[in-house]
């Protein structure tokens, strides 16, 4: 299953629009955050939506719930343990990172938690690792329970 989940989406959309190559090394840490930010989303609606045929009010209170910088920075403390040297490195320019918004429902601290783990999750969707995109999520997720 791991190798299916590695087939490289940005790869298949970029050759399908016939954009070319990028070494994605080179981004930024908000680069990063800005895809990941769509890739959490997209795993959390995915879930959201996996549960069956429910209101709009139901799936966008669990999304919400998941999705705030509140839930996003503990998600990344929750995970913290299982990092990398390499991940550890990316959350750290991610949280470093001098974003031209702040934070607007959250403490500035969760803020850049909250953008240190798009970041992380960017840069492993960029690198072709939706595995441990989904292998940390889910550990999040568990670790706080979310319920339904």
């Amino acid at each position: 299953m791991a190798d299916s989940i590695n087939l490289k989406i940005d790869e298949w959309i970029r050759e399908y629009f016939n954009v070319g190559d990028v070494d994605v090394r080179t981004y930024s840490p908000l680069v990063y955050a800005y895809i990941g930010d769509c890739i959490y989303d997209l795993v959390i609606r995915t879930l959201a939506v996996g549960h069956g045929n429910t209101k709009m009010e139901s799936l966008h209170k669990y999304t919400t719930s998941v999705v705030r910088a509140t839930a996003q920075s503990q998600m990344l403390e929750d995970i913290g343990p299982l990092l990398t040297e390499e991940e550890e490195d990316i959350v750290r320019r991610g949280r470093n990172a001098k974003s031209a918004s702040g934070a607007k429902n959250a403490s500035m601290m969760d803020y850049r938690r909250a953008t240190a783990l798009e970041a992380l999750i960017g840069y492993l969707y960029l690198t072709d690792r939706m595995d441990r995109v989904l292998e940390l999520i889910k550990v999040g997720l568990e670790k706080e329970e979310f319920e339904w």
